[in-house]
């Protein structure tokens, strides 16, 4: 068998957005990937879905796997042939002990890759609103580790030489050594008045940061129980955060939002979280599969020119139309009669393909496309509905109720997906998650069902929860959930503007 590959890759500081456009590729291409836990678990949605994962996440005082059998491990796993992605927080070379990791393999003859990474030593203070170098400041930087082995008897860091010789110090995971890093520092010269940053979880949503003096740093530490994974920056640098502060300004900064809509549709919801400081966590509850009553859509779309209206009700509806339209070969020139939507967005699509918009409801929802549509419309014609499988049935009943000829046409079915219950559960119990968003009624019921084995009074104590709209609001209050905010927009940017709001 021929041997396999190991790439030795910084996956960055801990926002998944900042690994390398190489460091992606290899987690991409990899049939094992040995990561550690400051590897953000998020980049490993782009590995391929039957890759080996091993965790090997270390803490200072415990490993789950020591360096000699990492060493081993990624031997083992080249020997059989497989690309092998070794995940490190930050970048390798960096306190990373990628030389030991890549000298194992050079004994195997195994070929290897070092892909550098962002490091948090640069990484987490630019965060903080702190640039580790400014030419008013300082010229000179230094990188230090704050954690030495354990069974060195006396440090091998020239604490003569560093305290007064460089500008900005930085050190790593040195929390837990900070009187001892404090007190050499001030012995050796550097003033007890010096700026001091302590920042934990640097580019991340949990990111915390505490500013004092090497004079009082030590007590305001233990003031606020912080303690690793941290940075420590020492320098006058610190003193810019004052004015440079950046990502902590962000209005969802802190916050950590569930994302319930189906998967393929979370992208554009989670991805303006992010935008706007927080960190969505995807529990995608529905997904959008091929309709039952095929039959019946494939008869809609064959007589498509008879239909002097079709009224779309959400971007859904859209897009698995016209996926059959393709199918079936129809030319969208049979459509021919007016369209009614609901939302700019479902608009936007269609007219993305050429089609144009009669009617945009000015209310979200079924009642008020119908409020918006009802003057233009006579009894006796012919109406196109390509909707969810579960939509309501107001729309449809109240157009026959004014006469016209309804013809319902399932372009969807939507089953529940909850894969990520478990995952979503331990982060309610570690109080990790601050907002859970719904975004349909299907969504909540959805959701109360995939936990219902669980105590979801308890798990939501403190969570805010946030409605697109009043159907979905009245939704979640009778399955018993307390609702917080509810969009008065009911579209993702208007959920987004009243958390930003709360």
């Amino acid at each position: 068998m021929n041997k396999g590959y190991v790439y030795l890759v910084g996956a960055g500081p801990g926002d998944p957005k900042l690994i390398t456009v190489r460091g992606l590729e290899t987690i991409q291409k990899a049939d094992c990937i040995v990561y550690d836990r400051l590897a953000s678990p998020r980049l490993l949605a782009y590995a391929k879905p039957d890759v080996e994962l091993i965790y090997c996440g270390k803490l200072p005082d415990r490993h789950t796997l020591t360096q000699e059998e990492i060493n081993q491990v990624l031997v083992d796993k080249a020997l059989e042939g497989k690309v092998v992605t070794r995940l490190k927080g930050g970048d390798p070379s960096i306190f990373g002990r990628v030389g030991e990791e890549a000298e194992e393999l050079v004994k195997h003859d195994i070929s290897f890759e070092i892909v550098p990474g962002i490091t948090s030593g640069i990484a987490a203070p630019a965060y903080a609103g702190i640039p580790v170098t400014h030419r008013d400041f300082n010229s000179s930087l230094a990188i230090v580790t704050g954690h030495e082995r354990p069974e060195k008897t006396e440090s091998s860091i020239n604490w003569e030489n560093l305290a007064t010789a460089v500008g900005t110090i930085i050190f790593y995971m040195g929390v837990g050594n900070l009187p001892f890093i404090t007190e050499q520092l001030i012995k050796y010269g550097r003033s007890k008045d010096t700026p001091v940053a302590l920042i934990r979880w640097g580019t991340m949503v949990d990111q915390e940061t505490l500013v004092g003096t090497l004079g009082d740093i030590v007590e305001k530490r233990e003031q606020a129980g912080l303690t690793n994974p941290a940075i420590i920056v020492v320098g006058e640098v610190v003193e810019l955060r004052k004015k440079l502060q950046w990502f902590e300004k962000k209005p969802l900064f802190g916050k950590r939002v569930l994302v319930t809509r189906a998967r393929s549709q979370s992208s554009e919801l989670s991805e303006k979280i992010n935008e706007l400081g927080g960190e969505a966590f995807e529990f995608p509850l529905i997904k959008m599969v091929e309709p039952k009553g095929l039959p019946q859509l494939d008869d809609a779309l064959s007589s498509l020119s008879t239909f002097d209206w079709v009224m779309f009700t959400s971007p859904n509806g859209v897009g698995f139309f016209f996926k059959r339209l393709r199918e079936l070969k129809i030319d969208i020139r049979t459509l021919t009669g007016k369209i009614a939507v609901v939302g700019p967005k479902t608009a936007e699509l269609l007219e993305e393909k050429g089609l144009t918009v009669e009617v945009v409801a000015k209310e979200f929802h079924a009642e008020g496309l119908l409020e918006s549509v009802q003057d233009l419309l006579h009894p006796g014609q012919k109406v196109l509905l390509p909707r969810a499988d579960i939509a309501r049935k107001t729309l449809p009943r109240q157009l026959r109720e004014m006469g016209l000829d309804v013809t319902e046409a399932d372009t969807y079915d939507t089953v529940v997906d909850a894969q990520n219950a478990a995952q979503a559960v331990a982060l309610f119990e570690e109080k990790a998650i601050h907002v859970v968003t719904f975004t349909s009624s299907s969504t909540v019921k959805n959701f109360v069902d995939a936990l219902k084995e669980y105590d979801l009074k308890k798990l939501l104590e403190g969570v805010t929860i946030a409605c697109i709209g009043p159907i979905t609001a009245q939704t979640a209050t009778d399955l018993g959930l307390h609702v917080d905010v509810t969009a008065s927009e009911f579209s993702i940017t208007g959920l987004l503007d009243v958390l930003t709001q709360k």
